[in-house]
């Protein structure tokens, strides 16, 4: 990539200048709930999740169960869960064949514990950014749901209560249901719906808002809810369902992700990047055999037994953040996430198998020389993790000492159409609100259009590209390009602009 001075440089004094009231974004973000069962990659995730609370509008954050983790009545009553996924008492524990009276369950105060961290930096989060949201608030939109046991939706919750108010309300814009855990809460939210107007004259009415309103992002499919009740009366939600993707940055991370991009998962890069002198939240960050115990008897990542199995591993490796991909599709990039699960983002990319619904595509990906089920969402790991040690800067470093993502724009209109044989000519700019120098690349994604054509891209390290149609084009086809600036700040961050050209 060819680097070019940023358009920023020559602002730079005003920029400084501005420094401490960086006004929130103008876009609107988008709402979102999510829905946990507590684990360590729920924890890894929710700490993440907190540092880009700036770029959504969290509008609750409920504790669930789900196959893995359930709390129990409080009651001493031993419970054999009824839509047990598989039958499995979690992934290193014995067949679940005998009755207890809680399953893995670290309790319904950590949230709250990390939000307490997160309270420490908000004051010098708000130089960065002044759309991070209060402390205050974020206690306040934490709910308990259906923790029972794995499944249960018998009985509204204070979280599933929430859930249908948010799902019924009259707020603009969709609503993104990350479940990070079982869908039962929300399956609840849902049921209470359906219980409450199916019998009344408005129910189509309700039926058709709450159905183009809600869109969920599932993490695996870990209890029997979403196939035994939402599948079958809420057959018109949009479902985008991860149960693959999300292990590429979950614990199957070392044979998903490519050897050369593995670095930024190694013990020293979070040690330098994320645990040591970025303040209490990041580090909180559970690290392969730092030793934390939350307190689940099956969870042994933090012991000296997880290193000895996983050749080459050392303190501090990552272990898993499976539930980030479900808001890694929220975050504005340029990617144009928001508008089609098969284009391919951050969060991975999905292709739809029946209306409504969608499950992980595959990417061909370079190292192997093979598709994947893995690499739409391996693709983008430097880049993820590269902003994330910017957001742990933002928890202790003022405004002129951190570095901010680049802006980036292409000129024209980002949906084209071209004759095949027609030259395209792109043309980008950047500014960077730090001064660093930008450096472009352009490149084809070629998975995420619907053409086989292949382009040739001319001046793909530059400002300005261009390529032709191919002769073989077939014409209603689509062919998307991707403008990738990376500035050359510490850590490097990157932004994106994505052009897609309809073939006439």
């Amino acid at each position: 990539m060819r680097r070019i001075p940023s358009l920023a440089i020559a602002l730079s004094i005003l920029a400084t200048a501005c420094q401490s009231a960086v006004a929130p974004q103008e876009t609107v973000k988008p709402r979102t709930i999510v829905t946990t069962d507590g684990e360590c990659d729920d924890y890894d995730s929710f700490i993440r999740l907190l540092l880009y609370a700036n770029d959504m509008d969290i509008e609750a954050i409920v504790y669930s169960a789900s196959q893995w983790h359930w709390e129990g009545d409080g009651k001493g009553t031993l419970l054999v869960p009824e839509n047990r996924v598989e039958g499995r008492r979690g992934g290193m524990a014995p067949q679940f064949d005998a009755p207890v009276e809680s399953f893995r369950w670290i309790g319904r105060t950590w949230v709250q514990d990390l939000i307490d961290a997160y309270a420490v930096c908000y004051p010098n989060l708000l130089k960065h950014d002044a759309g991070y949201p209060s402390p205050e608030y974020l206690h306040s939109i934490v709910k308990t749901g259906n923790t029972r046991v794995e499944g249960d939706m018998a009985e509204p919750t204070e979280g599933s209560e929430y859930i249908k108010d948010i799902f019924l309300d009259d707020e603009p814009g969709p609503v993104y249901a990350q479940i990070w855990g079982g869908t039962n809460t929300v399956a609840r939210a849902l049921l209470s719906i359906e219980e409450e107007y199916k019998e009344k004259p408005e129910w189509d009415e309700v039926y058709r808002k709450v159905s183009d309103k809600v869109i969920l992002h599932i993490i695996q499919d870990q209890d029997g809810t979403y196939r035994n009740y939402v599948e079958k009366n809420w057959p018109e939600i949009r479902t985008v369902y991860n149960g693959f993707q999300f292990f590429s940055f979950a614990y199957m991370w070392p044979r998903a992700v490519p050897q050369p991009a593995q670095g930024c998962l190694k013990g020293d890069w979070f040690e330098k990047n994320i645990l040591h002198g970025h303040g209490p939240l990041a580090a909180r960050y559970l690290g392969l055999g730092s030793g934390y115990d939350l307190g689940d008897p099956d969870d042994d990542w933090g012991t000296p037994a997880a290193l000895a199995r996983i050749p080459g591993s050392r303190v501090n490796d990552f272990i898993s953040e499976g539930d980030s991909p479900s808001y890694f599709l929220l975050l504005d990039f340029g990617l144009r996430s928001l508008e089609h699960p098969d284009w391919g983002s951050l969060g991975g990319r999905f292709h739809q198998t029946r209306p409504r619904f969608w499950v992980d595509a595959e990417d061909f990906n370079p190292y192997t020389g093979q598709k994947d089920r893995f690499y739409p969402q391996t693709r983008w790991v430097e880049v993820l993790q590269n902003d994330f040690a910017a957001r742990a800067d933002w928890c202790v470093k003022d405004y002129a000492d951190a570095n901010h993502r680049p802006a980036v724009s292409v000129k024209g209109t980002l949906d084209r159409t071209a004759k095949p044989g027609e030259t395209v000519r792109l043309e980008a700019s950047a500014t960077d609100p730090d001064g660093d120098g930008v450096a472009f690349a352009w490149w084809q994604y070629r998975e995420a259009g619907t053409s086989d054509a292949e382009l040739a891209i001319e001046g793909a390290d530059t400002a300005s590209a261009s390529f032709t149609i191919p002769a073989d084009a077939v014409p209603g086809t689509t062919l998307h390009v991707i403008l990738e600036a990376v500035d050359d700040g510490s850590p490097a961050l990157t932004s994106f602009q994505r052009v897609i050209i309809t073939v006439k």
